[in-house]
């Protein structure tokens, strides 16, 4: 595996942090062209991290003790099917629509967009993992150590997928905001 490999990356190289450096971060939401595409992207971003952080939140109480297995799955089941149908969205939207116009703005940082592409095929098999530990628990939650196994097998997904999703957010946000913020392109609303 390479350093821009999902599961090993840290960042993005530098070379594709140019326009990062002209505009960062903490000055996105101030820019004039800071755009409700932006900010609806951006929510869109936090939306996933929120939906991870609160079903690892059910997974552990559901293992503690905390939540009843039949309530556990109830909540599984409305936020997990939610945040795999919104991010299998999110992502196809982006490879087909987004991702194409973008990468035509600046040259310097059009290889970015191939690895986010590259990024989205390894999240999707992640996705695949949780689905099915979710699956089996919500075919059949069980009771005591069925439950614990099944609880567990979902915890480990989360834990495997959360990391590398958080990873994928952030060098997407700091690729992409800052070509939209520099070139306002056309076709994208």
């Amino acid at each position: 595996m390479s350093d821009l490999d999902l599961s090993h990356r840290t960042a993005l190289p530098d070379a594709l942090r140019v326009l990062l450096a002209e505009y960062p971060r903490e000055a996105w939401e101030a820019d004039p062209n800071f755009s409700a595409l932006i900010r609806f992207w951006l929510d869109r971003h936090q939306m996933f991290r929120a939906l991870i952080e609160q079903m690892d939140k059910d997974v552990q109480e559901a293992l503690d003790g905390d939540m009843e297995p039949g309530f556990y799955a109830q909540k599984l089941a409305r936020f997990g099917g939610g945040f795999v149908n919104e991010l299998h969205g999110h992502h196809q939207i982006e490879d087909m629509h987004y991702f194409p116009v973008l990468e035509q703005q600046d040259a310097r940082i059009s290889s970015g967009f191939g690895i986010l592409d590259k990024d989205h095929h390894q999240i999707d098999a992640l996705l695949h993992g949780f689905a099915d530990a979710a699956n089996q628990l919500l075919r059949d939650p069980g009771t005591g150590s069925a439950f614990r196994d099944k609880s567990g097998a979902v915890k480990t997904e989360l834990d495997r997928m959360a990391p590398m999703l958080d990873r994928h957010l952030v060098d997407e946000e700091e690729l992409v905001v800052p070509v939209l913020l520099k070139f306002k392109p056309a076709g994208l609303s």
